[in-house]
């Protein structure tokens, strides 16, 4: 296996960390695939800063109203990172956060893709910059 087969399998274990911690409701583990000092941005363009408040505000989150939520990820199964470096990557994953059943139906729209810098230090792959946004068609015209 080569270094950058291993770099990806790697990689691949953090977003199947990632997934798992986030079907578990485990805003501790799931805060553990960040950076110390990592910078998440939500789909509603909040700025979540430090792997802390990525956590705790998970936490909140999957004691609320994401509570029995299971996010499906393309990057647990089509990983295609861009090496910025060897110990640096921009991965872009497509995902959907599928919620719990309940009497208010969730719009069929959740889709989202996000862009995902991820970096090895100590030999440990972790999230630096992770931004989410809901995917939209492109406009007529500007697809060539």
């Amino acid at each position: 296996m080569t270094n950058q087969q291993d770099h990806m399998k790697a990689i691949g274990a953090l977003f199947a960390k990632l997934s798992d911690a986030w079907n578990e409701g485990n805003g501790e583990l799931f805060g553990s695939c960040f950076m110390e000092d990592a910078d998440y941005v939500t789909f509603m363009g909040q700025h979540l800063k430090g792997r802390k408040q990525i956590s705790d505000v998970h936490q909140m989150l999957f004691a609320g109203p994401l509570n029995g939520s299971v996010m499906v990820s393309s990057a647990t199964v089509d990983l295609q990172p861009r090496f910025i470096t060897p110990d640096v990557a921009v991965v872009h994953a497509i995902g959907e956060v599928q919620l719990a059943a309940s009497e208010h139906a969730a719009p069929d729209n959740r889709g989202s893709i996000n862009t995902n810098v991820v970096v090895k230090q100590n030999g440990e792959w972790k999230l630096t910059a992770f931004h989410n946004c809901r995917i939209q068609e492109m406009p007529r015209g500007a697809q060539e």
